[in-house]
């Protein structure tokens, strides 16, 4: 730590003396959110089962996999080959759990701080480690109140940049997508209503 400049040292011993943790695990922390210690609480407080920090050098080389060309975002064909790698249809459910995860704010978009965030929160810095917690995304659709908030996620980023509402096509996608995971027994029927 000494070789550190006085912010953040003053830092680190903030995050250990409030969090109760190691020099190594403030130091993880406190880098992962770029010597935010706002945000490296809020690393800490919401993923407590999650033991260390993904590694910055790691999560940029999954970044740069999967960034456009000609623009610093991870767009369409990123995703693709994201879902590619994770051996998972873009259609999935899971992808909108990831999304969500990442507080994405546009469909087949992420951007460089989105993308690190989510994959910070999951604790995820490698491709083999986001494979292993797919199982524990997807089960995050039976609590009520997390499947609730990622209901109420899918209708605003599925919206087209500028528009205030959702078109018809795109919100009965969303309704049978969701849905099929609830076993709802009406969304046929209610989908037919709207397209009526």
């Amino acid at each position: 730590m000494h070789k550190l400049g006085r912010g953040h040292r003053d830092k680190v011993q903030q995050f250990m003396a409030i969090t109760g943790t190691s020099e190594k695990f403030a130091l993880q922390a406190l880098k992962a959110s770029d010597w935010n210690l706002e945000g490296a609480f809020d690393l800490f407080y919401s993923q407590p089962q999650i033991r260390s920090i993904p590694d910055s050098r790691h999560l940029e080389e999954l970044y740069q996999r999967y960034k456009d060309p000609y623009t610093d975002m991870i767009m369409a064909d990123g995703i693709s080959l994201l879902c590619n790698d994770l051996q998972v249809d873009p259609g999935d459910i899971v992808m909108l759990v990831i999304s969500w995860h990442m507080k994405a704010a546009t469909m087949c978009e992420f951007s460089r701080q989105e993308f690190f965030l989510g994959l910070q929160t999951l604790g995820v810095d490698s491709i083999e480690k986001f494979k292993e917690r797919i199982t524990y995304l997807r089960s995050e659709l039976k609590d009520e109140q997390k499947f609730r908030e990622i209901y109420n996620f899918a209708f605003t980023w599925a919206k087209e940049k500028g528009q205030k509402s959702l078109a018809l096509d795109t919100a009965i996608g969303m309704w049978q997508l969701l849905f099929a995971e609830k076993l709802w027994p009406l969304v046929d029927q209610w989908c037919q209503f709207l397209q009526a």
